[in-house]
């Protein structure tokens, strides 16, 4: 309520010097506050547009989304600030907890081929594919979704929604990416040890195309990072929790990758989309730190005690 409402038989100007204000001071922070409200309503209405087709997109990619719109609207906001505010109206998106199942099956006869990508960092698009494997829970049961991404611009290059573990979903992913990709000369292919990247039809598909075979080691997720971070990507941010039919996920799916690939922006590759980061080549500058695990009492080389660096406690990496 302003001071006027409460007082009505006092003029403003006496009301404002006897809290040693003058009337103008009074009316600017009265036109500043409006100002702010109609900047934040216009800040919400904006979240609000972009979550109608990300529904769980965070807070820190709305942030990037939303420069030329804020740009245009004269609006300047601070993370904080812009975070608070998405606190206050309950906007802030929570992690989900899913149940899994197991999807990966490395205990088999066929051949398993060796870890190529150690050290390995691409400068270039189509020079490293990384695949796996992910369900989708449906009313009746699950589904599960080949995946293939480029490392270097992490464009979903390939998928396929299959009703069950067999290989053809990740064959029919492979020939997308193949066929959607053309020059492909000296392409490392990264996937886990599971049945069906070692299947006989996926690593003909492979070597008919001369696309070199690697696999992780071990049963480490971190062997596989990026693949795994594009599928908590779709399952977190893009995805319902559970659909009704097949039919509805293969729709909702082709939907979702079509927002991932060309409309959201990623914290490791300078905050392109993959469309856009796929057609260049070079260094991508990453926005976001990394911390690595150091072992309590682990020294370096030259023998020098590192556990100060952290204290001893396992960290992981944090996206800005």
């Amino acid at each position: 309520m302003r001071v006027e409402q409460r007082r009505p038989s006092r003029s403003v100007g006496t009301l404002c010097s006897l809290f040693g204000y003058s009337r103008q001071a009074y009316y600017q922070q009265i036109k500043a506050q409006e100002q702010q409200a109609l900047q934040e309503d216009l800040l919400l209405q904006e979240v609000l547009r972009i979550r109608q087709s990300q529904k769980r997109i965070g807070a820190r990619k709305l942030l990037v989304m939303m420069t030329s719109f804020m740009a245009n609207h004269r609006i300047e906001i601070g993370r904080y600030c812009f975070f608070e505010l998405l606190r206050e109206q309950g906007l802030l998106v929570r992690k989900r907890r899913r149940s899994r199942p197991q999807i990966t099956f490395s205990c088999h006869w066929l051949r398993k081929y060796s870890n190529l990508i150690i050290g390995f960092v691409p400068s270039a698009p189509n020079q490293l594919w990384v695949s796996d494997i992910t369900y989708i829970h449906l009313q009746n049961g699950f589904a599960y979704l080949s995946l293939i991404t480029d490392a270097y611009s992490h464009k979903i290059v390939g998928f396929h929604l299959c009703g069950d573990l067999s290989a053809y979903g990740c064959i029919c992913a492979l020939e997308m990416a193949l066929g959607g990709n053309p020059a492909h000369q000296g392409l490392l292919h990264h996937s886990d040890r599971g049945l069906q990247y070692c299947s006989s039809g996926y690593v003909k598909l492979l070597q008919d195309h001369a696309v070199a075979i690697s696999m992780t080691q071990k049963g480490d997720p971190l062997e596989n990072a990026l693949a795994e971070r594009v599928n908590g990507i779709l399952k977190e941010e893009l995805l319902e929790v559970v659909y009704p039919t097949f039919a509805a996920a293969q729709a909702a799916i082709a939907a979702a990758i079509s927002i991932y690939n060309h409309q959201r922006p990623h914290s490791s590759v300078d905050m392109l989309t993959p469309v856009e980061a796929h057609t260049r080549t070079g260094e991508l500058k990453k926005h976001w730190k990394n911390y690595y695990a150091i072992k309590k009492g682990k020294t370096s080389e030259d023998g020098t005690a590192r556990a100060d660096q952290n204290k001893g406690e396992k960290t992981i990496g944090v996206k800005l």
